[in-house]
């Protein structure tokens, strides 16, 4: 089965300071929790581009070290861009960011498709432990965004 989590955030910001923002992969580390354990081990020393490959540490369980591998995909600059996982926890990571002009300032919209490995067992486990564990991270990154950039609306 393929879940789907749906964010939208305004920022009173332009289309290029989001972008400038959210395409630097250092800033992810910003806008996760600390509790995850994250850290880019290589592949964020460019400008975004298709077929960029970022290798992460994450932390999701008990403080056990994961690697994470995504590649940047598609991109389309100040429009959108889409990160899939090529080595890591999900058995599908497709998360696509775009970015809209809007009066006040920019909306930005996150879709992420993901699949859980292990059959049954990951159904079973989706809606107790990683449904609520994934709205947890974007809750976080929405806080702090708008902490960061002024008021926001959901």
């Amino acid at each position: 089965m393929v879940y789907r989590l749906k964010r939208i955030q305004n920022l009173p910001i332009s289309i290029k300071e989001a972008w400038n923002f959210f395409s630097n992969p250092n800033n992810l580390k910003e806008i996760t929790p600390s509790y995850m354990g994250f850290k880019i081990l290589e592949g964020a020393d460019k400008d975004m581009f298709p077929g960029q490959i970022i290798k992460y540490i994450v932390k999701p369980l008990f403080g056990i070290p994961l690697r994470w591998v995504t590649e940047i995909t598609h991109v389309e600059r100040e429009s959108y861009f889409v990160d899939e996982q090529r080595y890591g926890p999900y058995k599908l990571w497709h998360h696509k960011h775009f970015f809209n002009k809007i009066k006040d300032g920019v909306e930005m919209i996150d879709i992420v498709d993901y699949r859980l490995p292990f059959g049954i067992l990951g159904r079973m486990v989706h809606p107790l432990f990683i449904k609520k564990k994934l709205n947890q991270i974007f809750d976080y990154r929405y806080k702090v965004l708008e902490n960061k950039f002024g008021n926001t609306k959901k």
